[in-house]
């Protein structure tokens, strides 16, 4: 296929780069003659470094440098090209503009694409003589590493367009999903979760950014925690992303932002390309402050109390932990006189566990049972906390099971859910609305989550791990503490709660039902 790629940017060369070396002639052109220069030689310098790697052999890098043809005028006739990719900046009129040249320029048959990350491929469309004949084609970069593409149909797209930039995409070596064009796509719209219930935790208090981070990292499983990301991401870039969803999306509460970013933005706190965000950076940087040390007693008795009966399992699991570990955990039906009192939260507070069951409010606290199978527990302190038994409740549960290395420990403001719950909920919850919206299907969904953002597991088989009726409790018990919409629980989740599916499954639709397979049997 010959393809022509307008803007010879970060991802114009990317897109090049990728497109070469699976055997494509790629034309890369610029409206600057020195950044398709530098473009061509960047292109050059990591096939290069490739075959250095051993990652390909020097004759096939030689032959995919050959295939990149650079071009002195974008809006040049080109009666070969089947595919044209714009590549420029995040600005509608200038991408209308480039569209509107490419159009008088190739031929009525070449498929013109868009990799806009934020602005609505109808709209862009809209300006075309054609606009059926558009789509957009959304890179992550680096182009070569993120093995991920969205491929997104406007409201006027051709029908067969989606499928042939699927099968290209595919044959290229990445994964490509089907996405409705709405604010965000699918990649950018479900990140929300993480980074808006991030900035909520921090807007009560619930404990610092670090960590927030520590949790995310040590009890989720997650490669980097909010706010590093958001740091290395840029927390302009976050914070103009967050900002559009919310506005795009009408609103919603699930993807509410947080009044703690502007400011920072405004002082220029945008994170590693400023030297300073939500931590310092560079060689003048202070080295990361260490976790405080565990200085409690270790050996002071325990009694745990669920806080709910539908929180008995919690209970027996962390008895059990416990008590692998050597701790001295009491079995009778009340607390002594000086046993610390541990309550598995899910989704409620440890102050409701208190005013329930009449607990010593002094030495009872909260612990997340989802840190349970981890490395790292948490902590929920109330208010009323006496701070020599909350020292002594951590000392507890650095415990670790069967001869193992110490738990770290959390100690965290006693809040709704707890961190690591919170940031799940949100995880799950974001996703869950978008596949009941139905702008992508489950499978894609995970799809692009964990290879777009590198989350361990898809949300929605995240939330199926956890189970959907649990997760359903969980955002019920969210939303009736805090009575915050951005809890309320979606429709996804409680229906299949209800009917016994997995949150991955897309079920049955109207549709199945009208024209489908009448050979199958219930």
């Amino acid at each position: 296929m010959r393809i022509r790629i307008v803007g010879a940017g970060a991802m114009g060369r990317g897109i090049a780069q990728w497109a070469a070396t699976a055997g494509h002639t790629v034309e890369l052109c610029d409206v600057r003659p020195e950044a398709v220069t530098e473009a061509a030689g960047f292109v050059r310098s990591m096939l290069e470094r490739a075959v250095q790697k051993g990652r390909m052999s020097a004759e096939d890098a030689a032959a995919a440098v050959d295939r990149v043809i650079p071009l002195d005028d974008p809006w040049a006739e080109g009666p070969d090209v089947e595919l044209a990719i714009e590549a420029v900046r995040e600005d509608l009129a200038t991408k209308t503009e480039v569209f509107g040249r490419l159009e008088r320029a190739l031929p009525a048959s070449a498929v013109l694409a868009t990799n806009t990350s934020s602005l609505s491929v109808t709209r862009i469309a809209a300006e075309l003589k054609d606009p059926t004949r558009l789509a957009g084609l959304h890179f992550f970069n680096p182009v070569p590493l993120m093995r991920i593409v969205e491929v997104v149909p406007g409201a006027a797209t051709r029908p067969e367009i989606p499928p042939l930039l699927n099968a290209l995409v595919e044959s290229c070596g990445h994964r490509a999903v089907t996405v409705a064009d709405t604010p965000g796509f699918l990649v950018n719209h479900a990140g929300r979760g993480l980074a808006t219930e991030a900035l909520a935790l921090l807007e009560e208090t619930v404990t610092d950014p670090a960590g927030i981070d520590r949790i995310a990292r040590d009890v989720l499983g997650l490669r980097m925690g909010p706010f590093e990301l958001m740091d290395l991401t840029g927390l302009d870039v976050t914070a103009a992303v967050i900002d559009s969803i919310w506005e795009g999306f009408r609103h919603e509460d699930r993807l509410r932002p947080s009044y703690l970013t502007p400011n920072r933005v405004t002082a220029g706190l945008h994170g590693r390309k400023t030297g300073r965000g939500w931590f310092p950076y560079g060689p003048e940087a202070a080295a990361p402050a260490p976790e405080a040390p565990v200085t409690g007693d270790p050996d002071r008795p325990v009694h745990v109390v669920a806080a709910s009966p539908a929180g008995d399992a919690d209970a027996t699991a962390l008895r059990a932990a416990l008590t692998a570990a050597g701790a001295t955990v009491e079995s009778g039906a009340q607390p002594s006189a000086g046993a610390l009192v541990l309550v598995p939260v899910w989704g409620g507070t440890v102050a409701s566990a208190v005013a329930a069951h009449g607990l010593p409010p002094g030495r009872t606290f909260g612990v997340d049972p989802l840190a349970a199978t981890g490395r790292r527990r948490v902590l929920a302190v109330t208010p009323a906390a006496e701070p020599v038994a909350a020292r002594d409740a951590r000392a507890v549960l650095t415990r670790a099971s069967e001869g193992g290395e110490p738990f770290a420990v959390s100690v965290v403001r006693d809040t709704a859910g707890s961190v690591a719950q919170r940031l799940l909920a949100s995880i799950v919850s974001v996703s869950a609305s978008i596949a009941e919206r139905a702008l992508a299907t489950p499978a894609d969904i995970d799809l692009a989550v964990t290879t777009g953002l590198g989350y361990p597991v898809g949300p929605l088989a995240w939330g199926d791990r956890i189970g959907a009726a649990r997760m359903l409790e969980l955002h019920r018990a969210l939303h009736a503490t805090t009575g915050d919409p951005r809890h309320r629980p979606t429709r996804w989740v409680t229906e299949r709660a209800a009917l016994g599916l997995a949150l991955t499954d897309p079920g049955t639709s109207p549709a199945d039902c009208v024209d489908g397979d009448e050979s199958s049997t219930v």
